[in-house]
């Protein structure tokens, strides 16, 4: 019986097409094609078996926006996911194209919180921002050239029956289960990629450094908000105080106001900035994304050095045999093997190691094709990322700068409350 597992040299000599077609210019992504938006999300109850109560979904809308695109897609589409399915479909595509930099997952539980920021993974707020979040997603998958035009992807955002099967039968679980044997290989390497070193010493810092910026950022709005709300104790003594003084009342009762618009309007302002915070988190996760680029390089690596000790082994063997002291009595005593038995060892020996011969050169070839793919991803990536973290960083002035300008207004129209008492 055929296996229905895609083959992966086919599937691995389609994608090298696909990259071909596009680095000349000609392909073609689906975010050119396709309007994709998550409109909505919505709280279900779970089954009473399912240790958890309730599960959140995500609207996903699509819009034809031309006939260009090469691949069926329907005019109009409009479907539930759950966030396990997003996973499914981020699993799939990072075992599919080992080089690309899949993009990540927004977070599934709130991280970097503060004391006013919501740790329920089913409030509106949370929720809210995790949808724009898998939109992103989405977006930046539909950006790629290759990715894009993947056939699962095409069906997570549009088949509506029967995906998590579709793409069960892939095998997607079963190579997934071989990239574990990746965590720990770095140590056993004799060879290195230079290249890939670098990306890896980049990623951890890159981690390092937004991971500290996000804690920093979460402490300064803790005490931004804490501050902002003692005004209310401004505001209260002077409406207060405006009761007892009868020349001073109107001008103390104005600028009473004024002190509650402060405590009142920070929470806005640092809702839009956890906006910002959640574009900075996914760059955060994007480091971890090219953590995994490289172990998916080292497990390469040590299949190539495997391959390539095989064949070391087995010409030791063949050395032996040709000496007639391969057998365990021939080593202990001396005894030497009949020509016809070394004749007929000394063949088959050469038989594996024509094999692992070939098993060589094709692994040399995997990791030649995946390494020059990986930097050129990597390539890509850096040139996003610098844009991306440039606008990021750019909004978060703007808004600092505006809450500045805000209070300063606020405080000129206090100081003329206070100078407009008689």
């Amino acid at each position: 019986m055929a296996s229905s597992e895609p083959d992966d040299k086919a599937v691995e000599s389609e994608n090298t097409e696909n990259l071909t077609v596009d680095a000349t210019g000609n392909g073609k992504c689906l975010m050119d094609h396709l309007e994709i938006s998550v409109t909505e999300a919505e709280k279900r109850a779970n089954s009473a078996l399912n240790l958890r109560d309730y599960y959140t979904v995500y609207l996903i809308e699509t819009k034809k926006l031309n006939d260009d695109w090469h691949l069926p897609i329907r005019p109009l589409g409009l479907l539930w996911r759950r966030y396990t399915e997003f996973e499914q479909l981020r699993a799939y595509l990072e075992v599919t194209f080992l080089w690309a930099v899949v993009p990540p997952l927004p977070e599934k539980r709130p991280l970097y919180t503060w004391h006013n920021t919501p740790t329920d993974t089913f409030d509106p707020d949370f929720v809210d921002r995790r949808r724009a979040s898998l939109e992103n997603f989405l977006h930046r998958i539909a950006a790629h050239p290759i990715l894009s035009k993947d056939p699962i992807f095409l069906g997570f955002l549009q088949q509506e029956d029967g995906w998590k099967e579709t793409v069960k039968q892939t095998g997607y679980l079963q190579k997934a289960e071989t990239k574990l044997r990746a965590l720990s290989i770095g140590v056993r390497l004799k060879c290195t990629d230079s290249r890939f070193e670098d990306i890896k010493t980049y990623a951890s810092g890159l981690h390092v450094n937004l991971h500290h910026l996000l804690r920093a950022r979460a402490k300064l709005a803790a005490r931004l908000y804490s501050v902002n709300k003692l005004h209310q104790g401004y505001g209260r003594v002077f409406s207060e105080w405006s009761v007892a003084e009868r020349d001073m009342g109107d001008g103390l009762q104005r600028a009473g106001h004024f002190f509650d618009s402060i405590a009142a309007g920070i929470g806005a302002a640092l809702e839009d900035e956890e906006l910002v915070a959640d574009q900075l988190k996914e760059y955060l996760f994007f480091s971890g994304a090219l953590q995994a680029l490289c172990r998916r390089q080292e497990l390469l690596q040590y299949e190539l050095e495997q391959a390539q000790e095989n064949v070391r082994m087995k010409n030791q063997d063949k050395i032996r045999v040709q000496q007639g002291r391969s057998g365990l009595m021939s080593r202990l005593f001396g005894s030497v093997e009949p020509e016809e038995v070394r004749d007929m060892k000394v063949a088959q020996l050469e038989t594996r190691i024509q094999a692992g011969e070939q098993v060589v050169q094709d692994s040399k070839v995997a990791l030649s094709d995946f390494s020059n793919k990986a930097v050129h991803e990597f390539e890509e990536f850096q040139i996003k990322k610098s844009t991306d973290l440039k606008e990021t960083l750019a909004t978060y002035m703007s808004l600092q700068m505006n809450m500045a300008k805000k209070g300063l207004q606020t405080w000129t129209h206090i100081r003329e409350c206070i100078e407009s008492i008689p």
